[in-house]
């Protein structure tokens, strides 16, 4: 009579998940002692089973409870680097951060930061709703000044409040040579973390993960 323990085993995601994890499998250790003890003593006698298909046994359990423990240990681990990036982001709190995060609008004009491409002759802003529709486009000055946005759409009238994303097109005459989304402050009022990393909250609710942060200031009032 042979009897195996299988036990599959998977990875933590949380501290009390772990804890769980340790909890079942003590037990699990416990039951397959048990189930040794009953293939011990209803072995045939005539044909005993080998020492080292006990020791193999024994060997693949502790292997399994060593891999266990080793999970609870990283995700131990894990979640005190995760407090330990929330404690950095807390500082962020109240401040203005920099990034080409899409702009919430609310009728107050936005000062972005534009990067025209180098030999660039012409730049515009392209303005386009949260459904992706343009509804506006601004030819600025070549420089990389801050720019104030007043969120006028294509025929001068003030756009809904709402979200928007705007792209700088540099321009060389009438070639687009460079496209990419524009810079901008905004107002850093949390940060959150998750599996994809910690997310800073912007005014509007707008989320951005806080490595796409290229720029710190105190509010400018």
């Amino acid at each position: 009579m042979t009897i195996s323990a299988t036990t599959n085993v998977a990875a933590p995601n949380t501290p009390a998940s772990a804890a769980a994890s340790g909890t079942k499998i003590s037990s699990d250790y416990m039951t397959f002692l048990r189930m040794l003890t009953v293939q011990m003593q209803n072995q045939d006698p005539m044909n005993p089973i080998e020492s080292s298909d006990y020791a193999v046994q024994l060997a693949t359990f502790s292997g399994v409870e060593q891999q266990v423990r080793t999970n609870e240990l990283l995700a131990d681990m894990a979640g005190r680097f995760q407090q330990f990036g929330m404690a950095d982001m807390a500082g962020w709190i109240g401040k203005e951060a920099r990034s080409n995060a899409p702009i919430h609008y609310d009728g107050t004009p936005v000062t972005l930061s534009p990067n025209p491409a180098i030999g660039a002759t012409r730049a515009v802003i392209a303005v386009k709703d949260a459904q992706g529709n343009l509804v506006a486009r601004e030819e600025i000055p070549v420089s990389a000044k801050p720019y104030q946005w007043l969120g006028a759409g294509a025929d001068g009238m003030p756009l809904p409040q709402g979200v928007y994303t705007v792209t700088l097109e540099s321009l060389k005459g009438e070639e687009v040579i460079d496209s990419r989304p524009v810079e901008y402050y905004a107002l850093v009022n949390e940060a959150r973390g998750g599996p994809e990393g910690t997310k800073l909250v912007l005014n509007g609710g707008i989320e951005v993960a806080a490595t796409d942060i290229t720029a710190l200031r105190e509010p400018v009032s």
